[in-house]
Parts: C-alpha cells; sequence; structure tokens
C-alpha cells in the first residue's frame, strides 16, 4: 500500500527558512504529481505548490512565489517544500498529496493520496 509522510516542519521565527518533506513508501512515484496544500486554523485547506511527475511543470499559489520552491527527487521518492522569508500567515499544517493519474494542478479534487501534515508555525 502506498502511504505518503510529511516531515520537516517545526517553529520558527519570521523571515527564517524551513524545508519540509513528502517521501512515498512506495511507487511508482516518478509517475505521480505532486502537490503541497496548507490548512490554518478555521480555514480551508489551500492550494500551495504543485510539480508534475517529472518536475517540468511547476506551479505556486501568488502569496508564496519567490518565496518557495518545490522540487522533486525521484530515486529517494521524495517532494520537498523549500520555504524562504515566512511570514506568520504561512503557519498552517501542510500536506502533500499525489495524483496518482500524474495531472496535478491546484485543485485539491485532483488528488487521490495524502499523507497525514506537517504542523509549520511561524512567530512574529
Amino acid at each position: 500500500q502506498v502511504s505518503l509522510v510529511e516531515s520537516g516542519g517545526g517553529l520558527v521565527q519570521a523571515g527564517d527558512s524551513l524545508r519540509i518533506s513528502c517521501t512515498s513508501s512506495g511507487g511508482p512515484f516518478y509517475s505521480f504529481a505532486i502537490g503541497w496544500f496548507r490548512q490554518a486554523p478555521g480555514k480551508e485547506r489551500e492550494f500551495v505548490a504543485a510539480t508534475s511527475w517529472s518536475g517540468d511543470l511547476i506551479e505556486y499559489t501568488e502569496s508564496v512565489k519567490g518565496r518557495f520552491t518545490i522540487s522533486r527527487d525521484n530515486p529517494k521518492n521524495t517532494v520537498y517544500l523549500q520555504m524562504t522569508s515566512l511570514k506568520p500567515e504561512d503557519t498552517a499544517v501542510y500536506f502533500c498529496a499525489a495524483d496518482r493519474g500524474g495531472h496535478g494542478g491546484s485543485n485539491y479534487y485532483q488528488y487521490d493520496l495524502w499523507g497525514q501534515g506537517t504542523q509549520v508555525a511561524v512567530s512574529s
């Protein structure tokens, strides 16, 4: 059974950087599109970033452009989200998700496999 596990979350100060990871227990991971979503307390889950199976197609939500970078290492079955210049409004539980059909994108319903999430908290 394939599963996704996020790691690397924590408490940081505004302006700091943090890298979170999403690792798959199985595959074929190289064929999955992967997205990162986040959910802050009392808010709906929102799209953050996504990468196609090859890493050639990448998109970000406007609020993180220039600050966050999504990348993938297929031999390691891992996708990363490098976050810089963090702001208190980035505080949320971050989830990674896989679209095993390979399409990806910003719509959460496109994804059929989800991790449990990792907490990122940014203090001011």
